[in-house]
């Protein structure tokens, strides 16, 4: 007997904002968007809430080095045995600080905040309409929009054309390493990189760095690419700079999961200093950057490309995207193009999430500074911390810049964190306005001395007002009076 079959509704959820991407950005900009009011808020995550930051990149890879930095610390301080580092246990603690890749505590979190999390993987197909395909291919879900959809789905890891049938370790897999290779090969020589390079080598690596430029950690000051390649040859990494990956070949495939070794040895042909030639290993990490995570998004359903979402320059100021993206559409984080880094992206989702609210509920919003320095800090053995312009940035953008420089160990409480101090600081000051616009400190625990020029050149301070915060004594925190005696008397004087 023939039946009629009614096909089945797609389930709906509505609610005030939706937010495609579950890391910490997407998670800040819905806290931010209903917190203290009735809105309502939906996290669409395909993977594991709390986003690459949580398990993959930030957490796992300070889990890592953190010990690493202790371990040298009492290796250059009399007195003290040097501790040795313990495979094992610094692998253990990495799977202790990313819950075993297991979210539930972080959607316990979202929910308690009055987050809905709906898993699977969103993509847009209309105005403020999200549809959102089951994790396990079941049935897809329609999510609506009242009032806005925010794009926080991060980044992925850039691979050169030439190594992607290589099969290559990204971020996630060094950082996620159960099988420590013999000889590891790392593509890049940025951030990644060097962190990568350091943790790996202290797990037992032979690793060889291979960095199409002259130089390090490019972008930031120089002498900051050079302390951190001292310090990479002294743990026994090869560094060649100037060298190219030009292809690369690899024998036959394995996949032991998480952390997995692909297989065969990797040979690659590299064109450098020398010439022509193969350099080979039991692996290879590509860290040539990453690209936002924006295929497959829907975003030619409103007509619009993956450019329309990056192409556009944003002040900092302003309270959404920025055209041509329609005024209910938002990108944040590494998917908007802007700084790729996880405080910067959450420092944009609080601004946005406000707007969000704002223009919900009518409360008024403090207006946001039209420059808003970027600090960033690589956890490499000496750290290296920077906020704002270096001196080559500052000059190209039309400032008339006078820097100081000193030693790290130039005051009496840096000198004292090891019994042989390497770094350097630098104040980059606009000799107009006598404020700060940069600021770079590498060496022990630099980190600390980050966010106090941050607020100095936020807070547009005159050089002459900062001699008046006093540092306690001995702190690495003198190394501020050290580099304000350096700049020129009639810029002092105020």
């Amino acid at each position: 007997m023939a039946t009629d079959t009614q096909p089945v509704p797609t389930p709906e959820i509505t609610a005030d904002v939706v937010v495609l991407g579950g890391g910490p950005v997407g998670e800040n900009v819905a806290q931010y968007a209903i917190e203290g009011t009735d809105l309502t808020a939906v996290l669409v995550e395909g993977e594991l809430l709390g986003g690459e930051c949580s398990y993959y990149a930030c957490m796992p890879s300070k889990a890592l080095l953190r010990p690493l930095a202790v371990a040298d610390a009492a290796a250059h301080l009399d007195g003290i045995s040097t501790p040795e580092v313990e495979r094992d246990a610094l692998l253990a603690r990495r799977d202790t600080w990313v819950s075993h890749y297991d979210d539930s505590g972080q959607v316990q979190w979202a929910e308690g905040a009055g987050m809905q999390v709906v898993r699977g993987h969103g993509h847009l197909v209309g105005e403020r309409e999200v549809r959102v395909e089951g994790p396990d291919g079941g049935e897809p879900t329609l999510v609506r929009a009242t009032r806005a959809v925010v794009i926080a789905t991060g980044s992925q890891a850039a691979i050169p054309e030439p190594l992607r049938a290589l099969e290559p370790w990204t971020s996630r897999d060094a950082t996620g390493v159960q099988e420590v290779p013999e000889q590891l090969l790392i593509v890049g020589g940025g951030v990644v990189a060097v962190e990568a390079a350091t943790w790996m080598a202290a797990l037992g690596s032979q690793v060889r760095l291979l960095v199409r430029g002259e130089s390090l950690l490019r972008g930031m000051e120089p002498f900051a690419g050079q302390h951190v390649l001292e310090s990479l040859q002294g743990l026994g990494v090869t560094v060649e700079l100037g060298s190219s990956v030009v292809s690369g070949e690899r024998a036959d495939a394995r996949d032991t999961g998480l952390g997995r070794i692909h297989g065969g040895r990797v040979s690659l042909q590299v064109d450098g200093r020398e010439g022509a030639r193969t350099v080979s290993g039991d692996e290879v990490l590509v860290a040539t950057g990453r690209t936002p995570r924006l295929d497959d998004l829907g975003l030619e359903s409103l007509g619009l490309t993956a450019d329309d979402v990056t192409g556009v320059q944003r002040p900092a100021s302003d309270d959404a995207t920025g055209a041509p993206l329609p005024p209910w559409l938002h990108a944040v984080g590494d998917a908007s193009g802007e700084a790729p880094l996880t405080h910067w992206g959450k420092y944009r989702a609080r601004v946005i999430g406000q707007a969000i609210r704002a223009g919900a509920t009518g409360e008024q919003l403090e207006p946001v500074p039209e420059v808003v320095p970027v600090p960033q800090v690589v956890f490499t053995d000496p750290q290296v911390t920077s906020a704002g312009l270096t001196e080559a940035q500052a000059r190209d953008a039309g400032y008339d810049v006078v820097t100081a420089q000193v030693p790290f160990g130039g005051s009496a409480g840096s000198a004292l964190l090891r019994d042989d101090v390497t770094g350097t600081a630098q104040l980059v000051v606009d000799q107009r306005t006598t404020t700060l616009v940069g600021a770079t400190f590498v060496g022990p625990e630099a980190s600390e001395l980050l966010h106090a020029a941050t607020i100095a050149i936020l807070g547009q301070v005159p050089v002459h007002v900062l001699r008046h915060a006093v540092p306690s004594y001995p702190t690495a925190s003198e190394l501020w009076l050290r580099l304000l005696e350096e700049l020129p008397r009639e810029l002092r004087a105020g």
